[in-house]
């Protein structure tokens, strides 16, 4: 377990290091300037961006996740932000495509930034990957990059509590309380 722990922590580091600091800024800027968030990703990336609009919501914003019951329709000024590995599952690209359409930045977060929703994307955050056989052995199919965005996520956290003037006591009346 240790030596897959420490390999995982490892890549994740080696991954979330290639983020250039203008894309994270960029990133802060536009979930800033946002009339409304909304985020999608199918399997494990969009519970990735589920962890991350939890924590959108906690810092006041207005957050939907794409394919619930109650979201809105995306509009001029609201952001989508993509989670997708491959960058290529068609039901990401298609609404990345739509959310452009209908006027909502986006924001792609891939592993290829020259995949369909790197296209189809205002702005991308690639997250790389190993492409050795330690990653099939070690961390199967997703692993790397499912963690690596959550990591990603939970960096920009800080920098937007402090731009959007934040601090925890303010997020935790936020926090759901259900007992």
């Amino acid at each position: 377990m240790r030596a897959t722990a420490e390999y995982i922590l490892k890549e994740i580091s080696n991954s979330l290091k290639d983020i250039p600091d203008e894309v994270s800024e960029r990133f802060i800027d536009m979930l800033a300037s946002a009339r409304k968030t909304f985020i999608y990703g199918a399997g494990r990336s969009g519970l990735a961006g589920k962890f991350f609009a939890v924590r959108l919501v906690q810092l006041g914003l207005d957050v939907h996740f794409v394919g619930d019951m109650t979201t809105p329709i995306v509009r001029e000024g609201d952001l989508t932000i993509i989670v997708s590995n491959t960058g290529e599952t068609m039901s990401a690209v298609q609404t990345a495509n739509i959310s452009r359409r209908l006027g909502s930045n986006v924001i792609g977060v891939t592993t290829d930034d020259d995949s369909k929703l790197g296209q189809a994307a205002n702005l991308v955050v690639r997250l790389p990957q190993p492409c050795n056989g330690d990653k099939k052995k070690m961390a199967p199919l997703g692993t790397l990059f499912e963690d690596a965005a959550i990591i990603f996520f939970d960096s920009l956290v800080p920098p937007l509590m402090e731009r959007l003037q934040q601090d925890e006591a303010d997020m935790r009346h936020r926090h759901a309380i259900w007992v």
